[in-house]
């Protein structure tokens, strides 16, 4: 499982450019199921058949992460760039980054003015992300464009590694999900049918989830994501009450009900069956962010939906945190979830 996600942790996936974590997933799983497909969106969909009176069961993973792309260069190379997803400014800056164009990738860093010509005023204001460039060591706008071209994507570098009893990467937010949605294929006994499906560009707008629910129709989904671990420093336990190593978060509802409550049918079925098997599990209702589970649940003529998490900390950041137990534990979970379908 460790080796599974470090791969699908480092490589480059900015949304709308998902082909590389597509590929890993699809080489993880073309001998576990029966069927692939890439649908007209990027979509990746891997099918195992079920009985031909079963339910059919959607389990979505994004593939996509927050990044950043290319919007202009100026006459000295220096690059301004556009925020793809939900980026915090204060994380960007200083930070080396990979440039990935048609040619292989370009290192470059973020920068801005030095604190040494700053104001005092200036210097305790975040620095908008539109007073930051790219730097990739060139003279002039002709040889930058030798290189690199608008509407290239960047990633922020940095490897997946141990951190402690812990785990670090640059994008696991949705790679975690990614990588149990892979374990949970290969290994899965169901009557129903399942897909499996690596969503794109959930980050800028559920837009993957809502095409491939429309198409599959499926009797009930489950989400596969994220949710922000609160057990550290500067943030009060009610407002994020989940725990490192603590069991994959059950997600009652998100963003204050305006994105998902989760049908009350799936949630029995994800306690009860928690409950039975032993799997450590975390409630929540949240009022942050939401997932594909939202644009899934309001497809057709509506899909029973829910969602399951391992909390994570540092979400949208390149330096996100998670305990191995709570991903395995997910994996648990949605299988014994399937055996029961």
């Amino acid at each position: 499982m460790k080796d599974l996600l470090k791969k699908l942790a480092d490589a480059p996936g900015v949304s709308g450019f998902e082909d590389e974590v597509r590929d890993i997933m699809i080489n993880e799983l073309k001998d576990s199921v029966d069927k692939i497909e890439i649908d007209q969106l990027g979509n990746l969909i891997a099918t195992r058949n079920g009985k031909p009176d079963g339910k059919k069961i959607m389990l979505a993973a994004h593939m996509d992460e927050i990044g950043l792309m290319i919007r202009y260069i100026d006459k000295n190379g220096f690059i301004k760039f556009s925020k793809i997803g939900g980026i915090n400014d204060q994380m960007l800056l200083n930070q080396e980054v990979s440039i990935h164009t048609s040619n292989g990738i370009v290192t470059g860093v973020i920068g801005s003015k030095p604190p040494h010509r700053m104001k005092e005023a200036e210097r305790k204001k975040v620095i908008d992300y539109e007073n930051m460039f790219i730097d990739i060591g060139v003279s002039d706008k002709e040889e930058a464009e030798n290189i690199v071209k608008l509407g290239d994507p960047i990633t922020i570098k940095q490897e997946f590694t141990e951190l402690g009893k812990l785990y670090k990467g640059k994008a696991l937010d949705n790679r975690i999900g990614c990588a149990v949605l892979v374990e949970v294929m290969k290994k899965a006994e169901s009557d129903a049918t399942i897909y499996g499906v690596g969503t794109v560009q959930e980050e800028v707008g559920l837009k993957g989830a809502k095409t491939a629910a429309f198409k599959l129709n499926p009797d009930m989904a489950l989400a596969l994501d994220v949710t922000i671990a609160g057990d550290h420093p500067g943030i009060k336990e009610e407002d994020a009450p989940a725990k490192t190593g603590k069991g994959p978060g059950i997600i009652l509802t998100d963003a204050s009900g305006r994105g998902l409550i989760t049908h009350p049918k799936i949630k029995e079925l994800l306690i009860s069956v928690a409950d039975e098997e032993e799997i450590p599990y975390q409630l929540e209702v949240s009022e942050g962010g939401t997932t594909d589970a939202t644009a899934i649940h309001l497809t057709r003529e509506g899909i029973p939906t829910g969602v399951i998490s391992p909390p994570t900390r540092y979400i949208h950041t390149p330096v996100s945190v998670v305990a191995m137990e709570d991903v395995e534990n997910a994996v648990k979970l949605i299988l014994a979830v399937l055996e029961r379908i």
